[in-house]
């Protein structure tokens, strides 16, 4: 279920978001370092290479996918994630619940396509 102004809406906010990764990828070099980490307790991603931190940046946790269940999981959904770093994709399920969006307010998706366009935002790889 969802608006029929909401296909549309999805699509930009990819571009838009597809963009944005873009922009990063050629200011900050995202995709090039050879190494992450990440701190779920301090909230932060970091990038290196030959041991030195190239970014650091905070995070927050939008969802997961599960290769095996073949599905995605909202962040807000996940019980052993940090709540401080979920507050962006509660927002996200608060907007889909408003607007009856049911993709944004249910807590597991297994549409392939539907994760590949909310994925996108990690994609700088």
């Amino acid at each position: 279920m969802q608006p029929d102004w909401y296909p549309a809406w999805r699509d930009e906010a990819i571009e838009q978001l597809k963009a944005k990764n873009a922009r990063l990828k050629k200011d900050l070099h995202l995709g090039s370092w050879l190494r992450y980490d990440y701190d779920l307790t301090a909230g932060t991603l970091l990038f290196s290479q030959d041991g030195v931190a190239k970014v650091v940046t905070e995070i927050q946790i939008v969802g997961s996918t599960s290769t095996e269940a073949g599905n995605w999981l909202w962040a807000w959904a996940n019980s052993s994630l940090p709540s401080e770093l979920l507050s962006d994709a509660k927002l996200v399920r608060s907007f889909g619940e408003q607007n009856g969006i049911d993709e944004l307010a249910q807590a597991y998706a297994t549409d392939a396509d539907m994760r590949w366009k909310w994925l996108v935002g990690n994609s700088v790889r």
